[in-house]
């Protein structure tokens, strides 16, 4: 079994165009490139975990996304990084299209996308890393049994926490993020720790 980061892909691995289907308009966030070298050089497996909701909401064709994840291969290609996988979840609870206007256990926070990648990929969860941008991506590698950062780039706005969403480390890169991983596994001690008091995101 090996160990795997997930990845979000909308503001954490890319810029986050909402709804964006188009690859011309696809761009790597700042940093992306040195975090994922960095993580593909560690051994890490990288795989892509995206909620998906605009296909249930009939904003695009399920179809495109295969475009996106094309795209997506020839930018980590060019760059040295091969993508492991590509999840993503088509489900929205209030869409338009019936047969994926449902409750599922797929869509971030549900763990779904992390535990069928592992179970195609042979990943052990417990080694394994979750990034993202919010805190329902905290919330899903947790309940998939994975370490989690988030990536503190202005795109959570709630702040909703409960044990399950409060990040093991607050990064405000990818760059940043491979070297926590990168540093928490060589000294495993360090994985306990929390980088930032989450006391001051609580409403009273």
């Amino acid at each position: 079994m090996v160990a795997a980061v997930f990845l979000d892909k909308d503001g954490t691995l890319i810029e986050d165009v909402p709804y964006n289907v188009n690859p011309d308009l696809i761009r790597l966030m700042p940093g992306a490139v040195d975090g994922l070298r960095l993580l593909h050089q560690a051994g890490y497996r990288l795989i892509i975990v995206s909620n998906q909701s605009g296909v249930a909401q009939g904003f695009f064709p399920e179809t495109a996304l295969k475009l996106v994840e094309e795209r997506l291969k020839l930018l980590l290609e060019r760059v040295g990084v091969p993508l492991a996988g590509f999840y993503y979840c088509p489900h929205f609870p209030t869409g338009t299209v019936p047969e994926l206007t449902i409750a599922c256990n797929c869509r971030k926070p549900a763990p779904g996308m992390l535990l069928k990648a592992a179970q195609d990929h042979h990943l052990d969860l417990t080694a394994s890393w979750m990034i993202g941008d919010i805190l329902h991506d905290v919330e899903a590698g947790r309940r998939a049994g994975c370490r989690t950062i988030l990536l503190d780039n202005g795109h959570e706005t709630e702040w909703q926490l409960s044990p399950q969403r409060v990040p093991h480390f607050v990064v405000p890169t990818l760059a940043e993020a491979a070297k926590v991983i990168t540093f928490a596994d060589r000294y495993p001690p360090a994985s306990a720790v929390v980088s930032v008091p989450f006391l001051k995101y609580l409403k009273p």
